[in-house]
């Protein structure tokens, strides 16, 4: 009889009593081999209820602990532009394939995977399938199931708040199911193991298709429409392909050899790529009309959200947030480059070397705002944010499946209080005024306590307070698309000034034109950009089919000829 350590359970024993299975010197669950199977290609794992044994799904959830896969330490991290994530030179951080099949092991398979409805995943990825496939070694078909869903899981795997997470059953009673964690790790080894090829379109409609904006919506919306077998052209403004996954999101969440390694694909399968293209400034929109079949707009909701109406506004060192991380991307880019020296515009670049920084707005961009700014070597850092601090767990106004609105530590949160010892976030705080020196730079802006009431925030009186700065950084989101485009095509838009195109159909007020992503919907995540430019896709092969039906239908120029050879 082999002997192994065990303590006694019962499966009636409450969670409170289970012990912490997780290994405290490796983070990941504890493993053990009894002298019989040393070379066993997998491990015993330890149980919440202290046994060891072979991993199984039955009750994984019960069995196996949540046990996400950590950043980098915030102390390393912040010097550098390396993902967050853990590299392979991070061995210890990385989850190995047992710690992957405990994680997928605690997905429950519910009969109503909520994680894959509207309230979890805009996309509908196939989640129970795909952890499924990876508990069971599967790769190469874990990678092929989430791109019948998902065209670049490599994107949402690393910026994607995951509402998945918030939606999990196992989340009703426990923590939820590392859903992130997974769908990173099987496209991360869809392509270590050269799983992800081009695929060639077997055949061509002959009808093409102008996307415009290469973010995640006008890529996904050229992806799908390309694999339909249409030619299809992108057109960015920018100098690179990849809209806000190239410069709207820092490096470290985000690496750009990763967005570079997904366009190049698409490249490879035969969607051609035009930079420096700006439809309505340098290109003229209905030119492009007449060469293309049908056009697609992805614009994306750019115009920032500003503080107008606040004295001092227009002070230098006043900046909105997409200037302050394009600008540094950029220099980043062309640092590793080798033209830095050639190409940089320095004057134009806003540092917060050495400055206490101030961002304006949380969310996701004002986190990549905080973690920039730390990684400039800012003197401080201090983030406003109108609302209230959240509760540690949900209020009754927020029962799940919904999105959890509850406190928690990002990135740059996490890296402040690191360096500096504090959280950055202030809350219940809004901007009264930016104050300047003689010179017309930001020295300080006055700050106001507010309260949350039916009506919105109000301010409260007497709780004024400077705060010294020498760069504040507006990261407020964005209200709409830019005008031009939208006002050369006279397009109807909505009360938001959003391009007017109900959801599901994407068709706008003008023939053959479609819209889709921020530019129609609003700000809002990586996600729902990619499943409007599938819906969008679907939508403008619909169109381009009948137009080439009708084309081929109707009689030719010289078809009253064919009587003439009877």
């Amino acid at each position: 009889m082999v002997n192994r350590p065990t303590l006694v359970a019962s499966s009636s024993r409450p969670m409170s009593d289970y012990v912490d299975p997780i290994d405290s010197d490796t983070g990941k669950h504890e493993l053990w081999r009894d002298s019989v199977s040393q070379h066993d290609n997998e491990p015993m794992v330890r149980r919440r209820d202290g046994t060891y044994e072979p991993i199984e799904k039955l009750r994984g959830f019960i069995n196996y602990q949540r046990n996400p896969e950590p950043y980098r330490d915030p102390l390393e991290r912040v010097t550098d532009w390396g993902e967050l994530n853990p590299t392979e030179e991070d061995m210890d951080l990385r989850h190995n394939s047992v710690e992957r099949k405990v994680q997928a092991a605690r997905c429950m398979d519910c009969g109503t995977p909520f994680c894959s409805t509207h309230s979890g995943c805009p996309v509908n990825n196939k989640i129970p399938e795909w952890n499924n496939l990876v508990y069971e070694g599967m790769m190469q078909e874990a990678i092929e199931n989430l791109h019948s869903t998902n065209n670049f899981p490599e994107f949402t795997g690393r910026v994607c708040p995951a509402p998945c997470e918030g939606a999990c059953v196992a989340g009703l009673v426990d923590n939820p199911v590392t859903i992130k964690n997974i769908e990173y790790s099987i496209v991360d080894k869809a392509w270590e193991d050269g799983y992800i090829v081009p695929r060639i379109p077997k055949t061509r409609t002959g009808m093409s298709v102008a996307v415009v904006g290469s973010g995640p919506a006008g890529l996904a919306a050229a992806d799908e429409l390309n694999q339909m077998g249409h030619k299809v052209t992108v057109f960015e403004r920018e100098d690179r392909i990849g809209g806000l996954l190239m410069y709207g999101i820092p490096n470290m969440k985000l690496s750009k050899d990763t967005v570079d390694r997904r366009v190049n694909l698409l490249r490879e399968e035969g969607i051609e790529f035009v930079t420096n293209a700006d439809i309505g400034k340098n290109i003229d929109v209905n030119e492009l009309r007449s060469n293309f079949d049908s056009l697609c707009l992805c614009l994306g909701a750019t115009k920032p959200r500003g503080l107008d109406d606040v004295p001092g506004s227009d002070l230098k060192g006043v900046h909105f947030a997409m200037e302050f991380l394009t600008k540094n991307q950029k220099r980043l880019l062309m640092t590793r480059e080798g033209n830095l020296e050639s190409n940089w515009e320095k004057e134009e670049f806003v540092t917060a070397a050495g400055k206490d920084v101030i961002v304006i707005g949380g969310g996701d961009t004002g986190t990549d705002c905080i973690g920039t700014s730390m990684r400039h070597r800012c003197k401080s850092v201090t983030n406003f944010e109108l609302l209230p601090q959240p509760p540690s767990a949900r209020a009754e106004d927020n029962p799940w499946p919904q999105w959890p609105r509850v406190y928690g530590v990002d990135y740059g949160h996490a890296e402040v209080a690191a360096v500096f010892g504090k959280d950055p976030r202030e809350y219940s705080v809004m901007t009264k005024e930016f104050i300047g020196d003689e010179d017309g730079k930001l020295k300080a802006l006055v700050t106001q306590q507010v309260e949350l009431t039916a009506k919105g925030p109000v301010p409260v009186p007497g709780t004024e307070k400077e705060w010294k700065a020498d760069l504040a950084i507006l990261s407020m989101g964005f209200v709409s698309p830019e005008e031009y485009v939208v006002e050369e095509l006279g397009l109807e838009v909505d009360q938001r000034n959003n391009i007017h195109a109900i959801y599901g159909d994407f068709r706008t007020s003008m023939e053959g034109v479609f819209a889709a992503g921020d530019c129609r919907r609003g700000q809002s995540l990586v996600v729902w950009a990619i499943n409007e430019g599938r819906g969008v896709a679907e939508k403008t092969n619909d169109y381009l089919l009948k137009k080439r039906e009708a084309e081929m239908s109707s009689p030719g120029p010289y078809a009253h000829l064919s009587s003439m050879n009877a």
